[in-house]
Protein backbone atom coordinates (compact mmCIF):
# COMPACT_ATOMS: atom_id res chain seq x y z
CA UNK A 1 0.00 0.00 0.00
CA UNK A 2 0.96 3.47 -0.97
CA UNK A 3 0.34 5.71 2.18
CA UNK A 4 1.28 9.38 2.40
CA UNK A 5 2.97 10.56 5.14
CA UNK A 6 0.03 12.22 6.82
CA UNK A 7 -1.60 8.61 6.35
CA UNK A 8 1.01 6.91 7.45
CA UNK A 9 1.54 9.17 10.38
CA UNK A 10 -2.50 9.13 11.55
CA UNK A 11 -2.77 5.41 11.28
CA UNK A 12 0.79 4.49 13.24
CA UNK A 13 -1.03 7.21 15.88
CA UNK A 14 -4.37 5.03 16.10
CA UNK A 15 -2.57 1.43 16.57
CA UNK A 16 -0.74 2.94 18.97
CA UNK A 17 -3.24 4.17 21.13
CA UNK A 18 -5.20 1.37 20.54
CA UNK A 19 -2.48 -1.42 21.50
CA UNK A 20 -1.32 1.26 24.42
CA UNK A 21 -5.21 1.13 25.55
CA UNK A 22 -5.08 -3.01 25.42
CA UNK A 23 -1.97 -2.98 27.36
CA UNK A 24 -3.43 -0.94 30.37
CA UNK A 25 -6.81 -2.49 30.68
CA UNK A 26 -6.03 -6.08 30.22
CA UNK A 27 -2.12 -6.03 30.90
CA UNK A 28 -2.59 -3.33 34.17
CA UNK A 29 0.29 -1.05 32.31
CA UNK A 30 0.66 1.77 33.62
CA UNK A 31 0.15 4.93 31.18
CA UNK A 32 3.26 5.55 30.52
CA UNK A 33 4.72 1.89 30.14
CA UNK A 34 1.72 1.03 27.69
CA UNK A 35 2.51 3.73 25.56
CA UNK A 36 6.18 2.49 25.85
CA UNK A 37 5.32 -0.64 24.90
CA UNK A 38 3.22 0.62 22.18
CA UNK A 39 6.09 2.69 20.64
CA UNK A 40 8.48 -0.05 20.57
CA UNK A 41 5.59 -2.74 18.98
CA UNK A 42 5.04 0.14 16.40
CA UNK A 43 8.24 1.76 15.69
CA UNK A 44 8.28 4.74 13.01
CA UNK A 45 9.27 3.15 9.76
CA UNK A 46 10.58 5.33 6.45
CA UNK A 47 9.05 6.21 3.84
CA UNK A 48 11.34 4.25 1.92
CA UNK A 49 11.03 1.29 3.99
CA UNK A 50 9.90 -1.46 1.38
CA UNK A 51 7.62 -3.01 3.93
CA UNK A 52 6.30 -0.33 5.66
CA UNK A 53 3.26 -0.29 7.48
CA UNK A 54 3.03 -4.52 7.47
CA UNK A 55 2.64 -4.60 11.14
CA UNK A 56 -1.01 -2.98 10.29
CA UNK A 57 -1.96 -6.29 8.48
CA UNK A 58 -4.03 -7.48 12.00
CA UNK A 59 -5.49 -5.41 14.39
CA UNK A 60 -3.69 -3.74 17.29
CA UNK A 61 -5.80 -5.98 19.45
CA UNK A 62 -3.95 -9.03 18.18
CA UNK A 63 -0.37 -7.97 18.54
CA UNK A 64 -1.35 -6.90 22.21
CA UNK A 65 -3.04 -10.21 23.41
CA UNK A 66 0.01 -12.32 21.60
CA UNK A 67 2.39 -9.79 23.90
CA UNK A 68 0.25 -10.31 26.89
CA UNK A 69 -0.84 -14.34 26.05
CA UNK A 70 0.88 -16.04 23.76
CA UNK A 71 0.09 -17.68 20.49
CA UNK A 72 -2.29 -20.03 21.92
CA UNK A 73 -4.35 -16.92 23.41
CA UNK A 74 -7.76 -17.79 21.25
CA UNK A 75 -7.69 -21.32 22.10
CA UNK A 76 -6.15 -21.16 26.31
CA UNK A 77 -8.18 -17.66 26.88
CA UNK A 78 -11.25 -18.07 24.15
CA UNK A 79 -12.66 -14.83 25.59
CA UNK A 80 -10.16 -13.02 23.99
CA UNK A 81 -10.14 -14.35 20.39
CA UNK A 82 -12.47 -11.47 19.28
CA UNK A 83 -11.60 -7.32 20.28
CA UNK A 84 -13.88 -6.42 22.90
CA UNK A 85 -16.86 -4.52 22.54
CA UNK A 86 -14.53 -1.44 24.04
CA UNK A 87 -11.72 -1.75 22.04
CA UNK A 88 -14.07 -1.36 19.11
CA UNK A 89 -15.69 1.70 20.83
CA UNK A 90 -12.28 3.45 20.51
CA UNK A 91 -13.15 4.63 16.55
Amino acid sequence: MTWSEEEYVAYLHDERRRYAWVMRRYGGLARAQAWEAARGHYPYEPRDEPCRGLVFHDEAWHWAMLTLHGHRYPVERPELAEPSAEYLALD
